[in-house]
């Protein structure tokens, strides 16, 4: 096992379990992550999904495998079949985390450790705001989350990637650049390798700023939160349903949060509706809510006192249509 500090400030305040899994794609965040739990005392298990993204991901996953070996660690792995979407990073986030899910399931693992940091964060926010998000897309990535019965935490949030890379650097720790990280394609690497270094040219430290957007955005959010929550929400036959006049007399922010947690309701946690039908609905109240609209995959409509969002294959009353 190689000799690894534990900087202990990493963990502070993070209540972790003895047996954990860590995603472990070898860059030098998941690499510091997993050997800093192992030196901490924990039971890892490294877990390494390959999605194909470039011919050489076999090889990389067999170093990475010979890696944890050598470490004494537990490895497990699987090649996905590359995203083939417009939104690649979606798609692949999506097909990751329901292999994280089965893995923890087969393994009796409950908590699964990522290994994003400040910077990660940073850039998660600022890709957010490019892409017209509110409040609470801006409030970032969780520093714990429960997604379908797999604990997720991402202790590393307030540690920035210079001193993760100090860390490996110290201990003779090599890690791997993954060599999809260099593709400008994807508008989080245009962020990382374009417009952040333009701002620190500018004078400006972007991680500084919009981690301290971030944390505005996480208080803001939580008001808007506790707002939605004054108008309420039920389901009825399927369908998820609001008062009418609650919603319509909010601010804007705050129909469209009960908007996302109808369709949250209707779809499960992490389905949201787009910004354009955001808009959508905005425009179809300000002409009196008459009738209804279709939205993906649901139909948003008005029946008398009520705001209904149902599936689009459930059938309605024809007044209603």
């Amino acid at each position: 096992m190689v000799r690894m500090p534990h900087p202990r400030h990493w963990f502070a305040g993070v209540d972790l379990p003895q047996r954990l899994a860590v995603g472990f794609s070898g860059g030098a965040d998941s690499t510091a992550l997993l050997l800093a739990l192992a030196a901490a005392g924990h039971q890892v298990v490294a877990w390494h999904v390959d999605h194909g993204w470039h011919a050489g991901s076999v090889r990389v996953a067999d170093a990475l495998q010979a890696k944890a070996a050598g470490w004494g660690i537990e490895f497990h792995r699987v090649r996905l079949d590359p995203p083939s979407g417009k939104n690649r990073e979606a798609e692949a986030r999506k097909a990751r985390f329901a292999q994280f899910v089965a893995w923890g399931e087969a393994q009796g693992i409950a908590t699964l450790c990522l290994a994003q940091q400040r910077n990660d964060q940073a850039e998660t926010v600022c890709m957010r705001l490019l892409q017209g998000a509110g409040p609470a897309g801006c409030a970032g990535m969780r520093a714990g989350r429960l997604w379908q019965g797999l604990n997720i935490v991402r202790p590393l949030l307030h540690i920035g990637r210079g001193e993760v890379e100090q860390v490996l650097l110290a201990a003779g720790v090599d890690w791997v650049e993954d060599a999809s990280n260099r593709d400008t394609t994807l508008l989080r690497n245009r962020i990382r390798h374009q417009l952040f270094p333009a701002a620190r040219s500018a004078g400006i430290d972007p991680v500084e700023l919009f981690c301290r957007w971030q944390a505005q955005a996480v208080r803001l959010s939580a008001q808007l939160q506790w707002l939605a929550d004054e108008i309420g929400l039920e389901m009825r036959q399927g369908a998820a349903v609001v008062g009418w006049d609650a919603w319509q007399s909010s601010p804007a922010a705050v129909r469209a949060v009960v908007l996302q947690r109808m369709s949250a309701s209707l779809f499960g946690e992490g389905a949201v509706l787009g910004r354009r039908h955001i808009l959508l609905a905005e425009a179809w109240r300000g002409q009196g809510g008459r009738a209804g609209i279709d939205l993906t995959r649901s139909r948003l409509f008005r029946d008398r006192e009520y705001l209904h969002l149902a599936r689009a294959e459930v059938s309605l009353p024809d007044m209603l249509r």
